[in-house]
């Protein structure tokens, strides 16, 4: 009978040693699977990841397809691409968090939209970036425009004083001495030697305008979209570097780990080899100061 208690006896403890090292085991399995899982959330590689990329029609969507994505999913992000058909909903999308991230838009567009919509956007790197032109279905050359030409360019603040400069690079207006070039309007045209008539309308729209008006002026984007090539222009904006196209996240993110690798990528030596491929039409761009250096 003592026989029989001593060896139930051992054969509970040495049960109870063997449970330890298992649950000891299982700790340290789950310790080292949460430590992996961690450093593998650091480095920016966690596959169940998602960025949601907000774009225009036009070729900022293919930039991000093709330059920016690759390398995403190459750090384990799972990327998706949504759309939008204006310069209005990506910023609101943005704003409320149901994208992460925009590519469309300059950092006079994003700042004056912000500050309007009460929004917390930033601005992460410029991109190179399809200038605004000036089209026509009736004249090649800008000499050709005549007196009391119809022109269409975009309604929005920050685009409408942009294509008002651009007409002053090419020598067909003036401005008022003394405004904010920023926020310029049709009222602030000092000189108008030709007599233009000027019809803002919504950007996206302004493809579609060409049938009715001598000339349009449209961005890049738009232009790209609605299948007109850049090198039809009849004239191309030189851009500032305050009006090359940037991604844009909201505030809160900025320090991020994703934002992070999204610049990262955007400074590689992979993405200049995509943009500069002649295949590709980014190749036409105006390219941002750093991405010269």
């Amino acid at each position: 009978m003592i026989k029989i208690l001593k060896a139930g006896i051992a054969g509970i403890l040495t049960l109870a040693l063997g449970l330890g090292v298992a649950a000891c085991g299982s700790t340290n399995s789950s310790k080292n699977s949460a430590d992996s899982t961690a450093q593998q959330s650091a480095s920016g590689k966690d596959s169940g990841k998602e960025i949601v990329f907000g774009v225009a029609p036009g070729p900022y969507g293919d930039m991000v397809k093709l330059a920016i994505k690759p390398e995403l999913e190459k750090k384990g992000y799972a990327i998706k691409i949504m759309e939008f058909s204006d310069y209005v909903q990506p910023n609101i999308a943005l704003g409320n968090g149901e994208i992460n991230v925009n590519l469309f838009q300059h950092t006079v567009y994003l700042e004056n939209f912000a500050k309007e919509h009460k929004l917390e956007l930033s601005r992460v790197i410029s991109v190179p970036t399809a200038s605004m032109g000036i089209f026509s279905k009736k004249y090649k050359k800008l000499e050709e425009v005549p007196d009391g030409a119809t022109v269409t360019l975009p309604n929005d603040v920050p685009n409408l004083a942009r294509a008002l400069r651009f007409l002053v690079q090419v020598k067909l207006i003036t401005l008022k001495p003394d405004i904010d070039l920023t926020k310029a309007s049709e009222k602030d045209i000092n000189e108008n030697p030709k007599k233009l008539v000027f019809t803002p309308a919504e950007a996206a729209q302004l493809p579609r305008t060409l049938d009715s008006s001598d000339i349009a002026i449209i961005n890049g984007n738009f232009a790209i979209s609605a299948g007109l090539k850049l090198s039809d222009a009849v004239a191309k904006e030189k851009l500032d570097e305050s009006y090359k196209n940037v991604i844009a996240v909201n505030t809160k993110d900025k320090q991020a780990q994703f934002v992070k690798d999204i610049e990262e990528i955007v400074k590689s030596q992979e993405f200049k080899n995509v943009i500069k491929d002649d295949k590709n039409i980014f190749k036409d761009f105006d390219f941002p100061e750093w991405f010269t250096k």
